[in-house]
């Protein structure tokens, strides 16, 4: 099962996302939900998602500082059969993908890795097209380990995409 954090200061947003992933990906689990960057890192080391919705603008860490944080977690080593908690498959670090409403970041945000970006507001058949982005970028990871594992092949560079929600 491919699972995610979502990470937005503004807790409507969070739904609206929640609600319009469940539209185009039902299978997603949503395993926890973020108010801001530094808790959207620890979340994710906690949970280990095999994907990071994250607001740019939040208060404190940004989404950018955020995404290089998370970029900095401990993973899994290459040739690991099971995660270091022994209770999964190993974990090489989740794809990122930004929201936002600012354009102004789109440089940095490419900076960083970005696979798209998405203005808002985002429409279902735009969110759509990111979430078969994603999916594919997912399973090249999970046939690049060999065993089809959910959490991606041994990289330490995330795929990053920006959707404005």
């Amino acid at each position: 099962m491919t699972t995610a954090v979502i990470a937005d200061d503004e807790r409507l947003l969070r739904e609206q996302l929640r609600a319009r992933l469940t539209e185009v990906w039902p299978a997603l689990a949503i395993v926890a939900e973020a108010k801001n960057g530094a808790e959207a890192v620890a979340l994710t080391e906690q949970h280990r998602p095999d994907i990071v919705f994250l607001d740019i603008r939040m208060p404190g860490m940004t989404g950018i500082e955020a995404a290089r944080a998370i970029a900095q977690l401990p993973v899994d080593d290459d040739d690991a059969e099971t995660s270091a908690s022994g209770d999964g498959p190993p974990w090489h670090g989740p794809e990122v993908v930004f929201i936002t409403a600012y354009d102004q970041y789109a440089i940095e945000a490419f900076e960083q890795g970005v696979v798209d970006y998405v203005l808002k507001p985002a429409e279902r058949e735009r969110l759509q097209l990111t979430v078969e982005r994603i999916r594919k970028r997912l399973a090249q990871r999970r046939s690049d380990d060999g065993e089809g594992a959910p959490s991606g092949a041994p990289r330490r560079s995330s795929a990053m995409s920006v959707m404005s929600m």
